[in-house]
């Protein structure tokens, strides 16, 4: 299951029934769990924590040294979770002391060439174009997916289940459950799809749609546009879900 064309440092941690094709590179304290799959040319670096039943194609570069010039060499890692698929050249670094590791949760697919910058968080459930790069210290949400060649500045969130449209650049947060497109990118209503597909029933959908309404009603403060919304629409899960990423967004939201 190991190709003897790959390097395998005598420390790393490898589970059963792993598949490790010619010229991987596999660097000393890596840990890997059981049933991955690692197609040639994969290089795992120091740090990197990787857990059951993930597929890494050719390429695939884990737990390199942040992109960043603060960096100064302390111990930090790169932790992924299960069932996450990693496609041609993508890549992943690991953390610095501002969090000191960068996470990817469970059956997360990134797109070839796609970028995961130093620190960032990643739920589970998250499809990430081709070509897409996150910077340090973005947190993405469950099952958001964001198209090809977007661009996402540091310490952005995206919220739950949104869509980003391919080819867009935010340095502001993205809310949960929305369409977020155009140039400059803006709300542009509900991720209609994927609610659906989620099994958010039309009631959901309405009181969501409601909220929103009223969050870019512009022609209100901010505060009173987040008190309308306590005052008009009932509590649920989902709705204090939108009021508090509101409420904790250091960027600022889309418009």
């Amino acid at each position: 299951m190991v190709s003897p064309l790959s390097f395998i440092d005598p420390t790393a941690t490898i589970g059963k029934n792993v598949e490790i094709g010619p010229f991987c590179f596999i660097d000393k304290g890596v840990v890997i769990g059981d049933d991955c799959v690692l197609m040639n040319g994969v290089t795992i670096l120091e740090g990197s924590r990787i857990g059951r039943g993930n597929r890494f194609f050719p390429g695939a570069v884990i737990g390199a040294i942040p992109q960043d010039l603060k960096f100064r060499g302390e111990e930090t890692t790169a932790e992924i979770g299960d069932g996450n698929t990693f496609r041609e050249n993508t890549t992943m670094n690991r953390g610095t002391a501002a969090k000191g590791r960068t996470v990817v949760g469970n059956n997360n697919l990134f797109m070839e060439g796609m970028h995961i910058g130093h620190d960032v968080i990643i739920g589970n459930r998250c499809i990430i174009g081709n070509s897409t790069k996150l910077a340090g210290e973005v947190v993405i949400d469950d099952n958001a997916i964001l198209s090809a060649n977007v661009l996402v500045h540091q310490f952005c969130h995206i919220g739950s289940l949104c869509m980003v449209s391919g080819g867009s650049r935010t340095g502001q947060d993205i809310p949960p459950f929305v369409t977020a497109a155009r140039e400059p990118i803006a709300y542009c209503g509900l991720n209609l799809v994927g609610l659906r597909r989620a099994g958010f029933e039309r009631e959901k959908i309405d009181q969501i749609h409601d909220t929103y309404r009223i969050l870019y009603d512009l022609k209100l403060l901010f505060e009173e546009r987040l008190a309308k919304v306590e005052a008009e629409i009932p509590a649920s899960k989902e709705r204090d879900y939108i009021l508090h990423f509101f409420r904790t967004s250091s960027r600022g939201i889309i418009s």
